[in-house]
């Protein structure tokens, strides 16, 4: 399956736990993650990937920066196991 394969059931699985999911396409940051995922009180980000992807410096930048901001950031493909 491919990367968007993947986006498409991770943003799947999230919606049927509640989440309201935006894929982000365009945004002015460059390697921001591929999902947002709002409720109440919680954002989350997700950085989607094959099974064999792997992240750039830049999303890895992004990723950290958003941490450090106190967002949690999920990488990888099956991203939404540890939820339930």
């Amino acid at each position: 399956m491919k990367e968007a394969g993947f986006q498409r059931k991770v943003a799947q699985d999230l919606e049927a736990l509640g989440y309201y999911v935006v894929k982000l396409i365009t945004t002015n940051k460059n390697g921001i993650p591929d999902l947002i995922a709002l409720k109440p009180n919680e954002v989350r980000f997700f950085e989607v990937k094959t099974p064999t992807g792997k992240t750039s410096k830049l999303q890895d930048f992004r990723i950290e920066e958003l941490r450090s901001k106190g967002f949690k950031v999920d990488v990888g493909s099956s991203l939404t196991e540890n939820l339930k």
